[in-house]
């Protein structure tokens, strides 16, 4: 029996239909489009049973398969290892070109290196697009061709030649959907992949409050923050329709997106930064990594009620609000002189929101190893933040149920660990 002729489109980090650049341009193609999404084993055996990020992915991919199923399409979902997916489907399909969109990670990269090689081989061709970013890779350099490592020149560039292009284009490949691969897959439930519903959820995205962003956005207790990031993350919302958006909204919140590429190109031009100071004088920092002291930290029980907070919240609900996030990883850093890859790897652990260039990217800011990142000699005060951003302790009494009823004391003082902080660093920055 002859095998159907296809086009396959490859959800990853880009989990909508509209404004998809990837699948806008597969859905021009001649033969039908079979939309499809790998639930990766390397990626998956790592990861706990009732991983919150899974679900949610699950529940985004479900409502694609549901749009799909309205235009008498679905989504073809796998598991397994990724090159042995495309095998099995290049034995059941004639598949005839490949779409996806990029991923800058190091492992994606590699994984999809590999399977371009696989369908060269076979004599299929792959294309794959800009979608995630606004600029991408190389796009953003010094005039010498250069990645920029300092933050604010990389931001003038980028808004420079934002303006010149303004508004970006977005897809519309809502009118392209009688293309899709006529189907009815199965959908597997979260069980059938090895998984079970987390209690954990990741919350709608709200743009509301980004009229007055620079107003709030430090204060906790306001809970009024965008929820964006693990939608990002997973691109169930599109970069291209929010920077257009936010272009005329808000410039401070356009600033924290262009963090976002500003980390991601870090990432992509210096890929050590994953394991490695950015700043190599750093490497002579002699830790303390004090496993009972990192244990207090993860609990949140250190004694510091901003600290505290910001760990309890995160560990029940996959969220941190940004200004905490800061407090926390620079009390691990300075005040208990623990490097920085113990902290990123736990937020890698527990953040819904988890991209490895900006968890990586902060992470070494507040350690004081990354590019243009905070001085080694600034260490925040847990109290003076906590009196700055929480004085009524409302957030603290959110998440510290016990609070008032006792507060333990602290497990370091601040003044002494601020001053062994900055004679540690110091006497190891490399000369």
């Amino acid at each position: 029996m002859e095998k159907q002729k296809v086009f396959f489109f490859w959800f990853r980090r880009d989990l909508r239909l509209e404004d998809n650049v990837g699948l806008f341009h597969a859905l021009q193609s001649k033969y039908p489009v079979i939309p499809l999404f790998i639930f990766d084993d390397l990626i998956l055996e790592s990861l706990p049973k009732n991983d919150a990020r899974v679900s949610f992915i699950h529940d985004s991919l479900l409502k694609i398969s549901g749009k799909l199923q309205e235009t008498g399409s679905s989504l073809l979902v796998r598991k397994g290892q990724t090159i042995d997916v495309w095998k099995s489907l290049l034995g059941e399909y004639d598949v005839k070109e490949v779409f996806f969109n990029k991923d800058y990670e190091p492992y994606a990269i590699t994984r999809d290196t590999a399977i371009c090689d696989l369908l060269e081989k076979n004599n299929i061709v792959s294309y794959s697009f800009k979608d995630q970013v606004i600029f991408e890779e190389k796009e953003i350099t010094k005039a010498d061709g250069l990645p920029y490592t300092i933050y604010t020149p990389y931001k003038n560039k980028w808004l420079e030649k934002y303006r010149s292009m303004a508004p970006v284009r977005e897809y519309d490949t809502e009118t392209h959907f009688s293309n899709f691969h006529k189907s009815s897959f199965v959908f597997p439930t979260l069980k059938e992949i090895g998984f079970e519903e987390s209690t954990i959820k990741v919350r709608s995205h709200n743009l509301k409050f980004i009229v007055k962003y620079q107003d709030i956005r430090d204060f906790p207790a306001l809970d009024q923050t965008s929820y964006l990031s693990p939608h990002l993350r997973f691109g169930t919302v599109s970069i291209r329709k929010l920077v257009n958006w936010a272009f005329h909204k808000n410039d401070v919140f356009l600033s924290e997106l262009i963090w976002r590429e500003f980390f991601m190109q870090i990432l992509f031009s210096f890929p050590k930064v994953v394991t490695h100071n950015f700043k190599s004088a750093y490497d002579g920092i002699q830790w303390r990594n004090d496993e009972e002291d990192f244990k207090r930290w993860c609990s949140g029980t250190t004694g510091y009620p901003m600290v505290d907070a910001g760990m309890r919240q995160l560990n029940e609900t996959g969220y941190m609000h940004n200004r905490v996030r800061m407090v926390t990883a620079s009390f691990l850093c300075k005040h208990l002189l623990i490097q920085w890859q113990w902290g990123e790897a736990y937020f890698a652990e527990k953040l819904l929101d988890y991209d490895m260039s900006a968890n990586v990217g902060n992470w070494q800011w507040a350690a004081g190893t990354g590019c243009d990142s905070a001085p080694y000699f600034r260490v925040f005060n847990p109290e003076i933040q906590q009196k700055k951003f929480d004085k009524d302790g409302i957030y603290i009494r959110k998440w510290i149920k016990e609070f008032d009823f006792g507060y333990g004391e602290p497990m370091v003082e601040h003044a002494m660990a601020r001053d062994r902080a900055i004679a540690t660093y110091k006497a190891g920055i490399l000369k």
